[in-house]
């Protein structure tokens, strides 16, 4: 949708029908007459600045997307979207680096918003050993990474189950933003062929703790690594880049996965 000269009652609409609202249902939400929505969306009355962002807000539009719909309302874009080595953001970059180097010996990447590798710590290059290096040339994909046969594909242990999480959060990723970029990549990543030796998706298997959560199963070298992952976000970002990123942070799921990593970081700082 981004760049789009479409008039602003059609996107509003959109968003609203996306987030499966009724305009009643948005009109009492954002304390405003269902009529007057209703004349905003057909274009018989025109929002003013205040109300393009209050309507956002309630659609939980994501940023970039509420300057589209300021545009396409006659305003001038409000949210910046700096890149993350502008000297202003020198306070998030401290804190992504902390929080990468502070996980240490455990694996963990920041991500853009079409998942893209911004930083990871020494540990996620352990795991990428191996990795076709095409797919190690920047800009890096993390998910194209870990679905590609070339990459990380043949090694994870619970193929079928990890790809039908993948797939599932990035498909409820594109319902909420609507991202090109992300229709496209969703559409790659289901293409790939599933490796012939995978096992069948099992929703509660042995492997995923009796159901509650599906860890990541990867084979590197002579062990079987398992683990448990978060997400965290910035909170209440008001620039696009910082609204954007990601920290992705994966966890030990057994003793076994603690001590491989232990020994890993180990060997590593002595080298």
């Amino acid at each position: 949708m981004t760049g789009t000269a479409r008039p602003f009652g059609d996107l509003l609409r959109e968003w609203r029908q996306r987030r499966r609202l009724s305009q009643l249902d948005l009109a009492a939400e954002a304390e405003i007459s269902q009529r007057h929505l209703s004349f905003v969306e057909s274009g018989r009355a025109s929002p003013s600045r205040e109300m393009v962002l209050h309507l956002a807000d309630q659609l939980a539009v994501p940023l970039r997307e509420r300057n589209v719909l300021l545009t396409a309302a006659g305003f001038a874009p409000v949210f910046s979207a700096r890149p993350l080595s502008d000297n202003s953001l020198r306070a998030a970059r401290d804190a992504i680096d902390l929080v990468l180097a502070g996980h240490m010996p455990y694996p963990a990447l920041a991500v853009d918003r079409h998942w893209q590798l911004v930083a990871a710590n020494k540990s996620v290059g352990y795991l990428l050993e191996g990795a076709d290096a095409q797919l190690l040339q920047p800009p890096v994909n993390v998910l194209r990474l870990s679905l590609h046969p070339a990459g990380l594909g043949t090694r994870i242990v619970n193929y079928a189950e990890w790809r039908g999480h993948v797939l599932a959060r990035l498909k409820r990723q594109i319902e909420a933003s609507a991202d090109p970029g992300l229709i496209k990549l969703f559409a790659e990543l289901k293409d790939y062929a599933v490796p012939a030796d995978a096992r069948p998706f099992i929703v509660a298997g042995p492997d995923d703790f009796g159901g509650v959560i599906i860890p990541f199963r990867l084979k590197v070298k002579s062990d079987v690594l398992s683990f448990l992952s978060t997400t965290t976000v910035f909170g209440t970002p008001i620039d696009i880049t910082l609204s954007e990123l990601a920290i992705e942070s994966f966890f030990p799921a057994d003793k076994a996965t603690a001590e491989a990593m232990r020994r890993i970081a180990g060997e590593v700082d002595g080298n």
